[in-house]
This record gives structure tokens, C-alpha cells and sequence, in this order.
């Protein structure tokens, strides 16, 4: 079950909040439709539920708010406009990815992937998905971990009525077995039909919580649909008729040849017709959809005023709805006295009023007030009391103390974070395409550096000329770290349902120690590619082993290292791919002359023998010769770009960690 209580957003500058004290119910076992006009504070309203948006209510869902779930996407599935994965990822890949987000076994992306009917398309790319098959796979991720409970925003918009007959199917599905569905649309017919329950929103607040049956009885209208075309001749003598026999009818005028008739029966729309001598091209029965604002039934308008005034005289009305003539003709009550409404069944109110069941005992619940409708603003503007409306009149209650805040929190951690990141590294051609393209630019290079000679052989087998900044597999290296991070901000799988990227240190943990496996083993193939290449062309000569070999793998594998470290945190300090790179080119080309600067800069007192005491206290410590790599790791270090580039993941480390801390304490 899903209890809201009280939602309300924040305001915005000098309009009203998009969402104002709304509460509602949605049980167990049915499928709960949130209705509304584009703009009502549907998405709004499941936003501030999910914890996405800031403002103040409370949610439960099955007896406990949302941050107090320890695995949501456990709890509740959540489906929020369209499936934010890679474009050149597969379907399963997809899935498979999220399974180790949420800790449950691969084999369950098979079994969702059948149940929505994905099987024959598990291969596809996510790019080339059609509106209806991305709907279906939207459906499998919320369904992945097995949720109780489902929240949806517009799940059927854009699809085609098979589409949306397969969709709701699956939802009562998993209503009959026990769970809860609410899924929002702006679609009375929609609702009505696929739904047990219906909520309406208008302007962000709550006008009807009704069941299915009594929301199409009171709020859907039926209709006689004509074609005509004389259409503004026969809407004049329909008029004309419901003022003579004091009926109250009301005549949409739809646009073209079209018109609308209210109240009215196809008998009697056909016998003016033929009477006058105007011809019709279609004439029938339909069950009318006027929107969230429709008013009640045209005759219940007018047993109610018959019943609140005995003295009756026609009128008519007119507005524009768009470009749209609407005439209005019946029997109005004079004297300006208000009615009471005819009581309605369930605890429920008719529109123009705020519904709340009469059940419902919860914070944020007030008693009804009203609230503008579109849907009776002829009627309002005609000045006739009896076709809007009546007001109940009902003493103010005193206003309860404010829901509690609702803060942003981010997505959590995936269970299994480094099965999580090996599959979602794995499942894009990316990193494959950007390792080929740094093999070949480092052979390429260390054939031509070889070629012009007067290059060190170190520099020669790592393809890094002294003009450029980093060698090819170092940029490549801090490319693929930043790409770890910064596919997560534009392609936000972790946030589907909880709205931010997880910038936790167990997320980061798996990162890094992915990135670094993968930037030594871009290290060792380049070194490899470069030697296996420049012996193929100039001979052994150039692929002799050094005799300080150790101290520079230790340095060339360090240099590797950090900067796929380096485009990891730039990536998840700044959110973005490209900033992750930055920081890596960054490092030798603003940080190392500064570092130089600063050294190079006069002063009193130099550090000198630094090296020789440093080898005396710590280096006689280390058995079996280790002392050889310490000095290789202080070597890097000592270099201008070893050290820039540690003291650059020293900022970026600490930057996140404060980052991190923050959003925690917020």
C-alpha cells in the first residue's frame, strides 16, 4: 500500500507550488490511476514521493518511508520517463547490469526479459529500440528485483492501443497477485478503463479520489457526436429548443464541421435536424472526454436546481475554448442562493470540490475547499448558479502543523559493485574502440620517434615524444576513467530510481580497481605493441631489454595509473566526461609548471641530502630487495609530471571525499 500525506512542492518564485497538499491512498492488489492535464502535478507528485524533488509531505510505502527501506529498488519499482542506459548497450546487457546493482541473481534477466517478451530482441541495442519495445524494457528494469509495489509515469503515452492493452494487462497481473500499481496519465478513458482506483489532480491539487466505476459515471460524459455541415445553424436551433423545453443542454462546437451535443439524446438531435432541413453526416452515441475539469452530468445540474428553486427561465451562455464556440442552454436558478450538491457515494465529492475519503485520517488532510475548474467555466461565466457547481458551506477547521521535509537523497551504492562495473565497462564497445585507437597511435609514434632517433629507448618503447604532454596510453587511460563516472551522469542506470548518481565509496572503490586493472593492462600491451612493432621494421637493435628495467615499469606503470585514477574522481567531482579528461591533460600542462615554479623560486634553505637520508631510514627495512621498486615509486614521484600528477590526486581525492561528506550530512 502507498500513503501520501500532505505533498506539497516548493513554491516557485511568485507562481503557486506545482503540488499542494495532496494526500492519497493507494491499496494493495489494485491499480491506482493519478490523473491530470498536462501541467496538473502528476510527475510532480510521484517525484516528491520517490524523494527526487525537495518539499514537504510524507510517503509510505507498506508502512515505512522510503529512506528508511534499506534496498528501495527492492521495494519499489519505479518507471520515470524513458530507460536512461547506454544507447549502444544491449537489452541484456542492460539488465544484467542492473542485477548486480541490485544484488540479485543474472539469471533473473532472462526470466524478466520473457515475462515482458523480449527474448527475440535481448540482442538489440538500446539506440534502436522503438517506443513500444523501450516501454517493455522500462517495465522489466522496475520488475527486476521483484518489487511489491510499482510507480509509473505515463507508462502508455506514445504507444499504440495494442501497446497499451499488453502494458495494463501486465499491471493488473501484478495486481492479482498482491501488489500495488500507480502509474499516472492525463487520459480520462485510460484511466477509467485500466484502472481500479482514479485520483484526479487539477492545478496541483486533489479534486476527486473516487473508484474506477464512479469516476466514469460522474466524471466521464457521454455525448452525441454529429457532423454537419451547417454546424453553427444546428447548434443554434439545438439551443434555441433547450431554452423553449427548459432543458439543459450544452453544444461544444469541436472545430470544422463537428459539434459536441450534452444532455441530449441522438432522437432528439436527429428530429431538429430534420425538421430544419439541416443535413447530417454522422449522428451517434459516445462516452465523452472532457478532462480532469468535466462537471457533473447536464441532467443532474438541472435535478439539482429544480430541487433548490421552483421558478425556472432559460439562458444561454457562451466561451471560447481555444478557437472553439461553446453554447450552453438550459434553466438557471435566480436570486443568486447557492444549493447543496446531491451527495455522492464513497466519502467522495464531486468535482469543483477537494475529495478526500471520508476514511482517511492523516496529516495534511483538510476539509473540502474549492478550487477552480475549467470544466464549469462557461456556466461560471454565464452568471446562471444552477449550471456551476453548488458550494457546501462547512465551518473552516483549524490548519494542521506542516508535513515534515522532503530532502533529495541519492541513489544507493550497487550491492555488487565491481561485478556491477566489470559488466558496465564490458558492455559498450567504447573501451575496446579506445584501446585499439591507443595501440595503433603508439606504434605509430614509436616508429616515426625511432625513424628521426635522438629519443631514449624508455621514451621509445612508451611512444612519448618530448613535445607532448602525456604518451598515447596514459590520455587513453584517463579517457577510459573518465568514462567510468561520466557515462554514469549521462546515462544515469543507478538513478533510475532515486534520482542522483551514487557517489559513494564503495562505487568508488570498484572504479578505481577496475580503471586500474584496466590502464596497466593497456600498459602492457602498448609497451608490447611498440617493442613487437619496432622490431619488425628496425631489427633487435631498438627491443633491448634496459638495465634499469624495474624502476621504470615502476614509474611508467605508476604514470598509467594515476591518470586513470586522476579521470575517475575528475569525472565524479564534475560530473561529466569531458572534465575528467581535462584534469588529466591538465596535470603536465598547468600543474607541472607551477610545481617547477615553485621550486625553482629563490629561498634561504634547500633540502639537500633528502635522498640520501630517506635511503638510509627506510630502504634498509624492506627484504627481498624491495627497496629497488621503493626507489622506482620515489623516482616517479620526484619527476615534474610523477609529481604534479600526485599532488593532483591528492586535490581531486580530497574533493570528492568532501563532496561525498556533504551530500551525506545534507
Amino acid at each position: 500500500m502507498i500513503q501520501a500525506f500532505g505533498l506539497t512542492s516548493n513554491s516557485r518564485k511568485d507562481l503557486p507550488p506545482a503540488v499542494d497538499d495532496v494526500s492519497f491512498e493507494a491499496p494493495a492488489g489494485r491499480v491506482t490511476a493519478l490523473l491530470g492535464a498536462p501541467g496538473a502535478g502528476k510527475t510532480t507528485a510521484l517525484r516528491l514521493m520517490l524523494e527526487l524533488q525537495q518539499g514537504r509531505g510524507l510517503t509510505y510505502f507498506k508502512g515505512r518511508p522510503l529512506h528508511r527501506i534499506a534496498h528501495p529498488s527492492r521495494e519499489v519499482g519505479v518507471l520515470m520517463g524513458d530507460v536512461p542506459g547506454h544507447p549502444a548497450r544491449t537489452v541484456r546487457g542492460h539488465l544484467r547490469m542492473l542485477c548486480a546493482a541490485a544484488g540479485v541473481p543474472v539469471r533473473r534477466a532472462d526470466e524478466v526479459l520473457e515475462v515482458v517478451g523480449l527474448v527475440s530482441l535481448r540482442a538489440e541495442r538500446l539506440g534502436t529500440l522503438s517506443r513500444g519495445m523501450d516501454r517493455r524494457l522500462g517495465l522489466a528494469c522496475a520488475l527486476l528485483p521483484d518489487p511489491h509495489t510499482l510507480v509509473l509515469d505515463a507508462p502508455a503515452d506514445g504507444l499504440s492501443p495494442r501497446e497499451s492493452h499488453w502494458l495494463h494487462g501486465m499491471l493488473r497481473a501484478h495486481a492479482a497477485q498482491g501488489g500495488t500499481v500507480l502509474f499516472t496519465t492525463a487520459e480520462p478513458k485510460e484511466a477509467a478503463r485500466a484502472a481500479d482506483h482514479v485520483i484526479t489532480l487539477e492545478q496541483g491539487r486533489l479534486v476527486a479520489d473516487q473508484a474506477a466505476a464512479e469516476f466514469a459515471r460522474t466524471r466521464l460524459r457521454p455525448r452525441v457526436a454529429v457532423r454537419t455541415p451547417h454546424a453553427a445553424r444546428l447548434a443554434a436551433l439545438l439551443a434555441k429548443e433547450a431554452r423553449t423545453a427548459h432543458r439543459s443542454v450544452e453544444v461544444v462546437r469541436e472545430g470544422g464541421n463537428r459539434l459536441s451535443v450534452y444532455g441530449s439524446t441522438c432522437a432528439d438531435v436527429g428530429e431538429t435536424a430534420f425538421r430544419h432541413g439541416v443535413l447530417v453526416h454522422q449522428l451517434a452515441d459516445e462516452i465523452g472526454d472532457m478532462g480532469p475539469g468535466a462537471g457533473p452530468f447536464p441532467g443532474e445540474i438541472a435535478e439539482a436546481a429544480r430541487e433548490g428553486q421552483a421558478g425556472v427561465t432559460g439562458s444561454e451562455s457562451g466561451e471560447l475554448v481555444g478557437d472553439e464556440a461553446v453554447e450552453v442552454a438550459g434553466t438557471a436558478a435566480r436570486g443568486g442562493q447557492a444549493h447543496d450538491n446531491p451527495s455522492t457515494p464513497s466519502g467522495s465529492h464531486p468535482h469543483g470540490e477537494r475529495a478526500v475519503p471520508a476514511d482517511r485520517g492523516a496529516p495534511g488532510d483538510q476539509t473540502a475547499h474549492r478550487s477552480p475548474d475549467p470544466g464549469s467555466a462557461p456556466a461560471a461565466e454565464s452568471g446562471d448558479t444552477a449550471l456551476s457547481p453548488a458550494t457546501v458551506s462547512r465551518p473552516h477547521a483549524p490548519l494542521p502543523p506542516l508535513p515534515p521535509p522532503i530532502s533529495v537523497r541519492s541513489a544507493p551504492s550497487p550491492l555488487r559493485p565491481v561485478r556491477y562495473e566489470l559488466r558496465r565497462a564490458a558492455g559498450i564497445g567504447t573501451g575496446f574502440l579506445t584501446a585499439a585507437a591507443v595501440l595503433l597511435a603508439s606504434a605509430l609514434t614509436a616508429v616515426l620517434l625511432a625513424r628521426v632517433g635522438h629519443t631514449p629507448q624508455a621514451r621509445l618503447l612508451a611512444a612519448w615524444p618530448r613535445e607532448l604532454p602525456l604518451p598515447p596510453a596514459a590520455l587513453g587511460a584517463g579517457l577510459l576513467g573518465a568514462l567510468a563516472f561520466g557515462d554514469e551522469f549521462r546515462h544515469p542506470a543507478l538513478a533510475a530510481d532515486r534520482g542522483t548518481v551514487p557517489r559513494r565509496l564503495g562505487l568508488l572503490t570498484a572504479k578505481l580497481v577496475v580503471a586500474t586493472v584496466t590502464a596497466l593492462a593497456l600498459a602492457f600491451l602498448t609497451v608490447g605493441c611498440d617493442a613487437e612493432v619496432l622490431y619488425l621494421v628496425y631489427g633487435r637493435e631498438l627491443t633491448e631489454v634496459p638495465a634499469d628495467w624495474p624502476v621504470l615499469s615502476v614509474s611508467w606503470l605508476g604514470l598509467v595509473a594515476g591518470c586513470a585514477w586522476s579521470g575517475v574522481l575528475a569525472a565524479g567531482v564534475f560530473r561529466s566526461t569531458t572534465a575528467g579528461l581535462a584534469a588529466v591533460v591538465a596535470v603536465p600542462v598547468l600543474v607541472v609548471p607551477l610545481v617547477q615554479r615553485a621550486l625553482e623560486g629563490a629561498s634561504v634553505r634547500a633540502a639537500t641530502g633528502l635522498p640520501a637520508r630517506l635511503r638510509e631510514v627506510f630502504l634498509p627495512q624492506w627484504p627481498f630487495g624491495g627497496e629497488r621498486y621503493l626507489v622506482g615509486a620515489v623516482r616517479v614521484i620526484a619527476q615534474p609530471v610523477g609529481g604534479a600528477l600526485a599532488l593532483s590526486l591528492t586535490a581531486l581525492l580530497c574533493a570528492y571525499l568532501l563532496t561525498t561528506l556533504r551530500s551525506r550530512v545534507r
